[in-house]
């Protein structure tokens, strides 16, 4: 899983309808046996109160253990199918996704599908609410491999126009090496 490991980075940018913002991803943890990952979301310039916004995201991986179909946070088979159409790589899923013995191997695949919950504000957990910002909805993700990219677009139930709202990422290259301690 090439870049999807704990301490790789990502930026990029969030569109929406009217506007862009300048976006960060770090990952913290993955767990490819359980299917997750979590991470910091950074997002620049979205909030008058929160210039720079974090939040803490968990994730799943679509595979053995989460479907493609969503189940939850009100999104329904049809909004699943609307999402995930939109990634050039599920097309070859299309006819089979929602059946219920189906499961997408992302180990062997070009692409892993991911859906992205933002859970609480990095550090002040007990935000609940932000003026002009939102964490209710989710990210459906798509990380290709071969392109080090990542695509994401935001579903909030409560918002008709969320289908505008985009997340592109690329991997920023790391430039150090851990460091070691020899005793």
């Amino acid at each position: 899983m090439k870049s999807l490991l704990a301490s790789c980075k990502f930026s990029g940018i969030q569109r929406s309808e009217k506007s862009s913002y300048p976006v960060t991803f770090e990952i913290k943890h993955v767990d490819t046996e359980q299917c997750i990952l979590s991470g910091y979301l950074t997002i620049t310039g979205l909030t008058k109160d929160y210039h720079v916004l974090t939040t803490f995201v968990e994730g799943e991986i679509i595979g053995h253990k989460y479907s493609f179909l969503t189940r939850k946070w009100h999104a329904d088979e049809a909004k699943d199918t609307a999402h995930w159409s939109k990634f050039p790589g599920f097309a070859q899923y299309s006819h089979c996704f929602n059946d219920e013995n189906f499961y997408h191997n992302y180990l062997d695949s070009d692409f892993i599908f991911m859906r992205w919950k933002e859970s609480f504000l990095v550090p002040d957990h007990k935000v609940k609410s932000i003026d002009g910002a939102s964490y209710d909805g989710f990210y459906y993700i798509c990380y290709q491999k071969s392109t080090n990219k990542i695509t994401g677009y935001y579903y909030l139930s409560t918002t008709p126009n969320e289908m505008f709202q985009s997340l592109e990422l690329r991997c920023v290259p790391q430039r150090s090496f851990p460091a070691f301690e020899f005793r």
